[in-house]
């Protein structure tokens, strides 16, 4: 049985090969649907949990365009605006309801897809995506800093029950971790959609 230090080592170098798309990776001439969910599968698979689990598929395409979290396409062909909207509701759409992100998301596209604005949906998703490195240091410190308060607990118990109890505290905090960050979260979407007026009658996940 592996050991927490382990655990955290292994699951540190997974994270570490993790890099999103670069705009400039994606193809500048519209695409069919099939090459759409190609190249989702071909440059997203590394955060896939499982190795039978689909990154994008036609059917959740489809119902993204249904919610209208997703401007249809242009004679069945999807532009490179709607491969950048289809990378932000992959990021959302695990954690976020359809109407969360309808709310966050609607503004965005009536305000920079396909529109005169100078600033481009390109331009926010580069933007975004540059915080990255600085997001992941800070990451990488924090798990640090709460795997060694998890490895100070429990210090009492037997020591063959020690380990598994400490593993336990640590994948604790990091939901608290997360549930507190949704808690914000879903607080400023729901102050957007107050101001807004958007995504109030959208049918949740």
């Amino acid at each position: 049985m592996k050991t927490n230090e382990e655990r955290l080592q292994e699951m540190l170098g997974r994270l570490d090969q993790l890099s999103h798309i670069r705009a400039s990776q994606i193809p500048e001439i519209p695409l069919y649907m099939d090459q759409v969910t190609t190249f989702m599968e071909e440059h997203l698979k590394d955060f896939k949990r499982n190795d039978g689990d689909k990154v994008l598929t036609k059917t959740m395409i489809n119902n993204y365009a249904k919610n209208n979290l997703l401007p249809p396409p242009d004679r069945k062909k999807y532009s490179k605006d709607h491969m950048l909207l289809l990378i932000f509701i992959y990021y959302y759409k695990n954690l976020l309801s359809i109407t969360d992100i309808d709310t966050l998301l609607s503004p965005i596209t009536e305000q920079h897809f396909r529109t005169d604005s100078p600033v481009k949906l390109e331009d926010i998703y580069s933007e975004i995506f540059s915080l990255r490195d600085e997001q992941k240091s800070r990451l990488l410190e924090d798990v640090h800093q709460k795997f060694a308060a998890a490895e100070q607990t429990f210090s009492s118990a037997p020591e063959d029950e020690r380990e598994s109890l400490r593993l336990f505290c640590f994948i604790s905090e990091l939901a608290f971790d997360v549930y507190l960050k949704k808690q914000i979260i879903e607080n400023l979407i729901d102050q957007l959609r107050e101001e807004n007026g958007t995504g109030k009658d959208r049918k949740k996940k």
